[in-house]
C-alpha cells in the first residue's frame, strides 16, 4: 500500500469521533486537573513518560471532553507516529485537509500527535506548525524526555509546557481498583496487603486489576522494557551495543538503590567510562532509571558527590532480582512515589534513604523489617539542625523521642495516602 494510503487509513481508524459517538473507559488521574488549566493557552502541551503509563488515554480524555463542550469533532485530529517515522507532519495536515475538505486556516483545530519523538527533526516541524497556525491547539506525547536535547529547548523555548505522566500513585491504584477503604483506620491490614499488590504491579494502569504474577512480569518485560531497550532507544540514539545497554539496566534493576561509580561499572561491562555515561543517560531520558543525588546545601557539591540509581519500575526487582531483594523493592517504590531527588551519606557511611527538600528538610528512613539502627538519621539531624525525621515502615506506627529529636514511624500506606 502506498504511504499516502497508509496515512489516510491510519487517520480514519484513529479518529472514530469523526463518524460516531465517542466513548472512552477513563479513570481519573491526579494530573488531569493540572492539564486542564492549559487547554485554552496557545502553548503546546507535551505529555512525556514511560510507555504504558496512560499518555494516550489522557489524550483521548481531552478529546472526549472537548467534544462534549461543543468543539467540532471533525476538527480534532489524532495521529500516532509509532509506526510512521518517516512522514512530515505538514504532509499529514495536507492529507487531512484534502481528504476531509477542510480549510485549515478558517476555524479552530486540535492536533494531538502521539509518540512524536519517533519523527525525525520533530522539534523544527512542530515549531513551524505552531508559528504558522495560530488556530491550532497542539498536544504532543513522547516516551522520552522531549527536552533532553539542546535543540528541543532552543526550538521550543516559550512555546511548550511539558508534563510528565507518572505511573499510578497508590491513591490512584486504589481508585482504579474501585476500593473505598475509608476510614483508613478500619482497613489497616487490607491497605497493607493492597500495597504489596501495588509494588508488584509497577503502577501500570492496565495491571491494577491483574493478580496473575506471571502475566504481570511478562507485561512489564515485553510491552515496556524490551520495546524501550530494543526499539525506542536505538531509533533515537546512536548506540553500538544494545546487549551491554541491557546488561547495565539489569544490574540496576536487580539491586535497586546501589551507589554506582561509572569507572567501576565501565570496567565490569568492558566499555569506556564515556560510553557507559552515555548509556546511563539514554536509560534516564527513556524513563527506565532514576538517579538521586547525595544531599548537600551546596548545589555544586551535590552534583559532584555520590549518586544512587533505581529502576523507575520497582517491580523489575521481582523480575531480575531474587527474593532477598524485596526490602529494596519496597525502598524503590517509596523513592518513586515520593519523587525523591536526594539521599544522604557522609564520609563515615552514615546514611539516610531519602531527603525531601520542599521548603524544609525532611529526612526519611525506609524500614521493611525491624526498626533498630537510626544512627544515620540522628547524625543527619545533628548535621543539618533538623528537629523531626520520619521512618516509613511496612505496618508499624509509633513516635520516638531520641535526644530531644522527634522521629515518627508511619506505615507506608498511611504516608502515601495522607
Amino acid at each position: 500500500m502506498p504511504e499516502k494510503e497508509k496515512i489516510k487509513k491510519a487517520l480514519f481508524e484513529s479518529n472514530p469521533w469523526w463518524r460516531k459517538k465517542f466513548e472512552i473507559n477513563y479513570k481519573d488521574r491526579e494530573i488531569y486537573s493540572k492539564l486542564q488549566k492549559y487547554f485554552n493557552a496557545k502553548q503546546i502541551i507535551a505529555l512525556t513518560g514511560l510507555r504504558r503509563v496512560g499518555k494516550t488515554t489522557i489524550m483521548l480524555k481531552i478529546i472526549k471532553e472537548k467534544i462534549e463542550s461543543g468543539f467540532s469533532a471533525s476538527n480534532i485530529i489524532y495521529f500516532s507516529f509509532d509506526t510512521f517515522r518517516d512522514i512530515d507532519i505538514s504532509e499529514l495536515i495536507d492529507i487531512y485537509s484534502k481528504e476531509y475538505e477542510k480549510d485549515i486556516e478558517s476555524s479552530k483545530y486540535i492536533l494531538l500527535l502521539d509518540e512524536i519523538q519517533k519523527v525525525d527533526n520533530w522539534e523544527e516541524q512542530i515549531k513551524r506548525l505552531y508559528d504558522l497556525y495560530a488556530n491550532f491547539k497542539i498536544i504532543i506525547s513522547g516516551s522520552e524526555s522531549l527536552f533532553i536535547r539542546k535543540k528541543s529547548k532552543e526550538s521550543l523555548a516559550g512555546r511548550m509546557f511539558e508534563f510528565k505522566i507518572e505511573s499510578l500513585s497508590f491513591k490512584e491504584f486504589l481508585s482504579f481498583k474501585e476500593m473505598n477503604l475509608k476510614p483508613f483506620s478500619l482497613h489497616e491490614k487490607e491497605l497493607s496487603k493492597v500495597f504489596e499488590e501495588f509494588m508488584f504491579s509497577g503502577g501500570f494502569p492496565e495491571l491494577a486489576d491483574v493478580n496473575d504474577k506471571d502475566f504481570i512480569k511478562n507485561y512489564i518485560r515485553e510491552t515496556v522494557v524490551e520495546k524501550i531497550l530494543f526499539r525506542d532507544i536505538p531509533l533515537i540514539f546512536s548506540i553500538k551495543d544494545i546487549a551491554i545497554l541491557e546488561s547495565i539496566f539489569k544490574i540496576i534493576s536487580a539491586n535497586p538503590g546501589q551507589i554506582i561509580e561509572l569507572n567501576k561499572l565501565a570496567s565490569e561491562v568492558g566499555l569506556s567510562r564515556r560510553v557507559v555515561s552515555l548509556y546511563m543517560g539514554y536509560l534516564e531520558s527513556s524513563f527506565l532509571i532514576k538517579k538521586i543525588f547525595n544531599f548537600s546545601k551546596n548545589q555544586r557539591k551535590t552534583a559532584r558527590k555520590l549518586k544512587k540509581y533505581y529502576p523507575s519500575i520497582p517491580a523489575l526487582g521481582f523480575i531480575y532480582g531474587t527474593d532477598e531483594v524485596k526490602p529494596k523493592i519496597f525502598e524503590n517504590t517509596i523513592v518513586m512515589q515520593t519523587k525523591a531527588d536526594f539521599f544522604w551519606r557522609d564520609a563515615y557511611k552514615n546514611e539516610v534513604d531519602i531527603v525531601l527538600h520542599e521548603g524544609k528538610i525532611i529526612p526519611i528512613e525506609i524500614k521493611y523489617g525491624e526498626i533498630n539502627n537510626l544512627e544515620g538519621m540522628l547524625k543527619f539531624m545533628d548535621t543539618f539542625n533538623v528537629k523531626e525525621g520520619f521512618v516509613i515502615s511496612r505496618d508499624e506506627e509509633k513516635e520516638k523521642n531520641i535526644n530531644g529529636k522527634k522521629i515518627s514511624v508511619i506505615p507506608v500506606w498511611k504516608w502515601l495516602l495522607r
